[in-house]
């Protein structure tokens, strides 16, 4: 990221604060190509810088991507390693350029059931950027939306239990507060590529009303151009919250 050339891109008007990306299509990617699993999924990490470096030049300040979900250990323990492999390699390559890009990089997700180096290499790549703010980067891994709702309801819960909470201040405001994303704003538009038209358990809580983007492109292929199209369409859009227009 640091020290590569990057393209002037003008501000896109209304473009969303926050971005989610459910990127999609690794696989399909690679088997076209007659090429492994795996494949696809360097091929997508690598799409992921493109990506990032393009946020504060088109004006999205939070970016969060669904790397791997609750459910994906049902897939091959070949594929699960090999991802796990990718999550560590992405940290130790991409570590200096994030720093110096100003990026802040945050994780969510249930990490007790990921491996202790990788648990320690995520925390230190979250304290290394803490200071920055450029753009903030969100890793979904090992993410479930019903088991972060489950997870947060619990912390509440004992806080009710603890005497800390009273069971009749509790709302629809106050949920938030125990879920992962507690710091972040509301995705304003989530992008799922792949040509898939589910949410696949991303952000239930968070994308109450985010806008929606289903596109065919797998994401190995996804550009800066197409990222920046869908959040210029995204300021062209009518959002009542349920109301309408005086």
């Amino acid at each position: 990221m640091a020290g590569m050339p990057q393209p002037k891109v003008d501000l896109v008007p209304g473009c969303p604060r926050h971005v989610a990306i459910i990127m999609d299509g690794n696989g399909r990617w690679a088997t076209q190509r007659g090429r492994p699993r795996l494949y696809g999924h360097h091929a997508g990490a690598r799409r992921v810088r493109e990506i990032v470096e393009s946020c504060p030049q088109i004006g999205v300040d939070y970016l969060t991507i669904f790397a791997f979900s609750t459910e994906n250990w049902k897939r091959t323990q070949v594929e699960v390693a090999g991802l796990m492999n990718l999550f560590r390699r992405y940290i130790i390559k991409e570590t200096r350029a994030l720093v110096a890009s100003g990026v802040r990089v945050r994780f969510i997700g249930d990490r007790l059931r990921l491996d202790t180096k990788l648990q320690e290499m995520m925390g230190e790549l979250e304290a290394v950027t803490a200071q920055n703010s450029r753009v903030h980067l969100t890793i979904a891994i090992n993410y479930g939306g019903r088991d972060e709702v489950a997870r947060a309801t619990k912390r509440l819960a004992a806080d009710v239990a603890a005497g800390k909470l009273s069971p009749e201040d509790v709302d629809e405001e106050t949920l938030p507060r125990y879920l992962d994303t507690h710091v972040l704003p509301d995705p304003d538009l989530v992008i799922r590529t792949s040509g898939e038209a589910r949410i696949s358990n991303f952000l239930l809580w968070q994308s109450a009303y985010s806008e929606y983007e289903f596109i065919d492109t797998l994401w190995p292929d996804f550009t800066r151009d197409e990222f920046q199209h869908l959040c210029a369409a995204f300021g062209g859009r009518d959002r009542r919250y349920g109301g309408v227009k005086a």
